[in-house]
């Protein structure tokens, strides 16, 4: 009733045009061209072949993926875990569309729909039945999957610009409808007073963009499986031995390796925290003291992404001192009863993993060198030195040594300087009255600056002359001067000389031995 006021009060010529308006609307829908809903039912039908070939070559490019994943699942493990993950989506959305377009026609058509054989072609209400029903809101909840999908697809992608062409394929923006004044929503503008097979047509071609988005994603995925990868233009082989030197009876160990480098591209190898100032990967250091030093630092690799991949290392070296041994085969010999220091090297094992030992006798460390102490004179001495090699304790070197007793001591006085200092006379040449008064007694040394080693005087005799040339023997106090030797000492006048011998001395190996005698010459 308000309305037809509403009419009457309008001008007779805007009545005219809202009757004329009216007529044309029903015209329109009454008068659907039946070419058109032809043409509809063939884009539908295109869009269904290109829907089916969609989905042959997505699942070729997934088939590419599986059988990767076959060959090296840690490397494409978790781009095909993405995979199965999209394929599950796009299937879900799929499906679920179809169901929309089964609906759709089953209203236009009732319970025998068929969607590739509609009957009710120019159908203009069952889209809006199904789609933008206010109690069930099916267009609004396909707008969401579709902003959903949307979203998790483009989250996918690496390529800005397939990015945004998926972006735009399925976009649910508002518009304008042409001829109106305000935007419509996206399911809307899709499908009220929409004929059922545009309608169907319209969703196949969802279907299609979903498809084309799903194979987009895809690609990307397969593509990412080698896109952290090093790329490489020479390939060569190289043997990394532990050590260039190897003794007998250990063994020689080798890392034989393929070696693969991007010349175009070389790595940047960083030692210690510095840089190397050359491209090769060329490590120096100009060693300056002996001992175990280690290094690590790490090597950034370029990738196919145009990012890097950083690759941490670690190692050591050992220094040792330059060493040559030479020896004299006659004289191998140690000496019984005292410490001879004997030095023990294996050139490349460091000295805490080397071990000896000897027979007749002892053999003991001291610091870095060894001691061996014989004990039987005439026997040889066998000295084995053992190292560990490889986790392995074996013997490297084994050296016979004859055990001489050692040679004869010189006897001689001790006495001291004006300066206080210790000094020995040892006969030949003249010695000081009253520094033979002052000497206690007589001892004996090998002092020949190859050894020092004191031996204990037992007994001597000294022989002095009378004026008629005979000798006249006094025997000593152990090893001091008897009161009748000392007594002998004063009697005597510059330039006399008097003889010490058969000096009986014992030395540290044990054996007595009565040494060479000694002419002193009194001043």
């Amino acid at each position: 009733m308000a309305g037809s006021q509403n009419i009457m009060r309008m001008s007779p010529r805007q009545r005219m045009i809202n009757l004329m308006y009216i007529v044309l609307t029903a015209m329109l829908a009454l008068n659907v061209s039946s070419d058109v809903l032809n043409g509809f039912n063939q884009v539908e039908s295109g869009l269904v072949r290109t829907n089916r070939n969609f989905y042959e070559r997505n699942k070729a490019i997934f088939g590419q993926l599986e059988a990767f994943m076959q060959k090296n699942p840690e490397k494409v493990g978790v781009w095909f875990d993405k995979a199965t993950e999209l394929r599950a989506i796009t299937d879900s959305l799929f499906n679920d569309i179809e169901t929309i377009k089964h609906d759709i026609v089953a209203v236009a058509d009732g319970s025998d729909a068929d969607v590739l054989n509609i009957k009710n072609l120019d159908n203009l209400d069952a889209a809006s039945i199904v789609m933008l029903s206010p109690t069930t809101m099916r267009g609004t909840a396909l707008r969401k999957q579709i902003d959903d999908y949307r979203t998790y697809v483009t989250s996918l992608m690496t390529d800005s610009v397939k990015r945004q062409n998926i972006d735009n394929a399925l976009a649910t923006r508002d518009r304008r409808q042409k001829g109106t004044l305000s935007d419509s929503s996206w399911e809307e503008g899709l499908f009220d007073n929409m004929p059922v097979v545009a309608a169907v047509a319209l969703l196949t071609k969802i279907q299609n963009d979903v498809r084309y988005a799903e194979g987009e994603a895809l690609n990307t995925l397969l593509t990412n499986v080698d896109a952290g990868d090093v790329r490489v233009n020479e390939v060569s082989a190289f043997v990394i031995p532990s050590s260039r030197n190897v003794m007998r009876g250990s063994k020689y160990t080798a890392n034989i390796v393929l070696a693969a480098v991007d010349t175009t591209q070389r790595p940047v190898v960083f030692v210690n925290g510095t840089k190397l100032d050359n491209d090769r990967g060329l490590y120096e250091v100009v060693t300056g003291r002996t001992g175990e030093f280690d290094y690590n630092g790490y090597i950034e690799v370029p990738r196919g992404d145009g990012t890097s991949s950083r690759l941490d290392f670690s190692s050591s070296y050992t220094v040792i001192e330059p060493m040559a041994t030479v020896s004299a085969t006659m004289m191998n010999v140690l000496y019984a009863g005292i410490d001879n220091p004997i030095s023990i090297a294996v050139p490349g094992i460091p000295t805490n993993a080397i071990s000896a030992s000897m027979t007749n006798g002892s053999l003991t460390r001291k610091g870095d060198t060894w001691v061996a102490k014989p004990t039987k004179v005439g026997a040889e001495a066998v000295v084995s030195v053992t190292a560990s090699i490889d986790g392995r304790t074996q013997t490297v070197a084994s050296t016979t040594f004859r055990v001489r007793k050692l040679p004869d001591p010189t006897p001689y006085i001790a006495f001291s300087d004006g300066k206080g200092n210790t000094d020995r006379y040892k006969g030949s040449k003249p010695f000081a009255k009253t520094l033979l008064l002052q000497a206690p007694g007589i001892a004996a040394a090998i002092d020949d600056d190859l050894l020092n080693i004191s031996f204990r005087v037992i007994s001597f005799e000294t022989v002095f002359f009378d004026s008629m040339g005979n000798a006249i023997p006094e025997v000593s106090d152990g090893a001091n001067f008897s009161q009748r030797q000392k007594d002998s000492f004063r009697r005597l006048s510059r330039g006399k000389r008097f003889y010490i011998s058969r000096v009986r001395a014992v030395g540290p190996d044990g054996i007595e031995r009565t040494i060479s005698p000694m002419e002193v010459i009194v001043n």
